[in-house]
């Protein structure tokens, strides 16, 4: 999908809002409302992509439940009633693209760590059905990194029965490549078992961002061997109803960190679809390559 210059603006701060973000999101291909559970910016990934500046602090520390409640549906109402295209920042959608597509729980850490996270989660699609939203999805964005926790197992199956779906990132094939690429400690293998179990309950979507590292994007051997594990995630059981590929749209936090070429990006995407038959939708770059 082509990147519109408006799916570059991702900052996370809208007008007064201090939990809640609007976007014009490339991969929901209209409005997404972005909800910020970790405004601390904390994070247990540290991903050489990431376009979240970690070395300046953040003014809001903690979620107030309350006031995070009041700023999603102030946002939501915006948008389903077509005023935010009145902002300097969104006059610019395009028409096709003028649609609110879903909640987003990300931000800037992983939204899983947020010890209420099924709290949150439920109070949001409460409010969802008060507003008469039902078609309106809830979108988690996460690095599957905490779905063996009993909370998040409560929120998943909460977003399971109100419109959810559940993006799990997995940008590696390898442990080495992965830990180059995430800078965690938390093991690979972790990763693979929380995508697995978390795919036999429900389809999940799985996001998977390609990039060049001091200009070189990822070996041959790496793709091949990300596409054998989605195939193993698959042939234990688990659903997986897309692969998005795509990569780096925003400023990334090194600045050895570069966009793929439509064309590389295209040609990961078409080896998902050839070796382990899953559709697979590419989202393209606007960053310079370095």
């Amino acid at each position: 999908m082509p990147t519109h210059q408006l799916h570059t603006l991702h900052d996370r701060s809208f007008e007064h809002y201090r939990f809640v973000y609007p976007v014009l999101s490339r991969r929901s291909r209209g409005i997404s409302v972005g909800v910020n559970l970790n405004p601390d910016k904390v994070c247990n990934f540290d991903c050489i992509y990431c376009q979240v500046d970690r070395t300046s602090q953040s003014e809001t520390k903690f979620v107030e439940l309350d006031a995070l409640v009041g700023e999603i549906r102030e946002v939501l109402e915006l948008v389903k009633s077509g005023e935010i295209y009145e902002s300097s920042k969104f006059r610019d959608t395009p028409a096709e693209l003028r649609r609110l597509n879903d909640m987003a729980f990300s931000g800037d850490g992983e939204p899983t760590t947020y010890r209420n996270f099924d709290t949150i989660i439920s109070t949001c699609a409460e409010l969802k059905r008060e507003l008469g939203l039902d078609a309106v999805k809830m979108v988690l964005i996460t690095n599957a990194s905490m779905f063996h926790r009993p909370h998040v197992q409560r929120g998943l199956a909460i977003l399971d029965a109100n419109q959810g779906e559940i993006w799990a990132k997995l940008d590696a094939g390898t442990a080495e490549y992965y830990h180059k690429i995430e800078r965690t400690s938390i093991p690979f293998e972790r990763i693979l078992e929380n995508i697995t179990a978390a795919a036999r309950v429900r389809p999940l979507v799985i996001q998977a961002l390609f990039m060049r590292v001091a200009g070189e994007g990822p070996s041959q051997s790496e793709v091949e061997a990300f596409c054998d594990r989605l195939g193993e995630i698959v042939a234990a059981g688990g659903e997986i109803s897309l692969v998005q590929v795509y990569t780096v749209a925003r400023r990334p936090a090194e600045d050895f960190v570069g966009a793929l070429s439509d064309a590389e990006v295209d040609a990961i995407a078409q080896m998902v679809r050839e070796r382990v038959g899953l559709p697979a939708d590419a989202f393209y770059g606007t960053v310079e390559t370095v």
